[in-house]
């Protein structure tokens, strides 16, 4: 219960009726006492348990919860200078076991025995045994990725302009003594005529470099050359760091988005969003 209840204050409920909530989706039936008291059963629990520090111990009394709500406190504050660690092996695989509850019923439409099997394994291959940890080496991943994703558009667009760049110089050098005669001739229409495809050449080729390099010194083509190996060598490095991230950042979605159907914290729209 008190794993539970952790797991419902990480969501940061912005109130006490969406807290009750949601330990009501986690399989918690929730009775309200004389006094405003409150007390949680679940499955197999013949009596109520109250919220209070003298049954449930330090940080766990009604008061603390609500305190922790409206932020007066922190969750870690309330727990004597400890956060409370929520072990995930075993709060799932006595889910399972039980095979009951609302969280339970509607994670069973959706998944299967298999997949949290195969979820279960994962978690303990990669030591991520509580939620905390899961939620966030799920965050740092995918920041990781949209990271590298970001950095190879950066590469991918400045190798273009290279490519560009490095074009644009072969035309004008191809082309320059063609305009210089065109120029000498006083940009006379028999000569532009026979030389109409070489002006404009020359032409979009200024205009390339008035567009990419706005007054800058127009770079040598061993520059451009070197500059193009070092950026396609970056890109490649990238490209093997962000596939790894990306499987890296698929495995922990799908982790996360099993455990948050049965534990009742579904957060389909942010997962999906993660993922993108």
């Amino acid at each position: 219960m008190k794993a539970q209840i952790d797991i419902c204050l990480t969501q940061k409920p912005p109130d006490m009726e969406a807290f009750l909530q949601a330990m009501a989706a986690a399989g918690y039936e929730v009775k309200h006492g004389r006094g405003g008291v409150i007390s949680f059963r679940t499955e197999g629990q013949e009596r109520f348990t109250r919220l209070r520090a003298s049954t449930l111990g330090k940080g766990y009394g009604q008061e603390d919860i609500q305190a922790v709500i409206e932020g007066k406190t922190s969750l870690s504050e309330n727990r004597t200078g400890v956060t409370h660690k929520v072990n995930l092996i075993v709060d799932i695989q006595s889910r399972m076991k039980a095979g009951k509850g609302p969280a339970y019923e509607r994670w069973a439409k959706i998944f299967n025995l298999k997949q949290m099997a195969a979820t279960l394994q994962y978690l303990q291959e990669n030591n991520l045994l509580e939620y905390e940890q899961l939620e966030k080496k799920t965050t740092e991943v995918t920041d990781r990725f949209h990271a590298l994703s970001d950095s190879i558009k950066s590469t991918e667009a400045a190798i273009h302009v290279n490519a560009e760049l490095k074009a644009a110089v072969v035309d004008y050098a191809k082309t320059r003594p063609v305009f210089e005669d065109y120029k000498a001739a006083r940009y006379s229409k028999k000569y532009f005529s026979e030389h109409e495809a070489d002006i404009a050449l020359y032409r979009s080729a200024q205009d390339t470099f008035r567009r990419l390099l706005s007054g800058a010194k127009l770079p040598k083509m061993d520059t451009l050359k070197a500059e193009y190996q070092t950026l396609t060598a970056k890109k490649k490095a990238a490209y093997s760091e962000y596939r790894t991230a990306r499987k890296e950042m698929q495995e922990l979605i799908v982790a996360k988005t099993n455990i948050d159907h049965l534990l009742g914290l579904t957060d389909a729209q942010k997962n999906k969003e993660m993922e993108r």
